[in-house]
């Protein structure tokens, strides 16, 4: 790889679309999140929720999915930098696996304080 900054646009896309799918077909994790993004997905047109609600979903979602990427690529970054078990490349990777458990637990109770009263109406309870 070169040094070099790349300057174009559309060449930058097209890499930032490689690390993207590279995380969609080798991240088990990744592609759970992107399931449970679809079921919200089809929750959400179902109980027809309003603009509001969509957008707070959407961030939530771009943050689990941002954070799941970011754990990929420092992981992949402390294998390179230290390939034998070392205790701080162990505390990297923790903490960021760390940090997709509380976006992921954050989004949770999203989720259930949007989608829970009223999918608890639809349902007539």
């Amino acid at each position: 790889m070169s040094p070099q900054r790349n300057g174009n646009f559309w060449i930058s896309v097209k890499h930032a679309g490689e690390g993207l799918f590279y995380a969609i077909r080798t991240q088990r994790n990744f592609r759970i999140h992107l399931v449970a993004t679809a079921l919200v997905v089809l929750m959400g047109v179902w109980l027809r929720l309003p603009g509001a609600s969509w957008a707070i979903l959407a961030l939530m979602i771009g943050l689990v999915l941002v954070t799941e990427m970011m754990n990929t690529a420092a992981e992949a970054l402390v294998d390179l930098a230290s390939p034998d078990y070392h205790p701080l490349a162990k505390l990297v990777k923790d903490v960021a696996a760390g940090a997709v458990l509380v976006i992921a637990l954050t989004s949770v109770v999203v989720g259930l304080i949007i989608l829970g009263p009223p999918l608890l109406a639809e349902l007539g309870l």
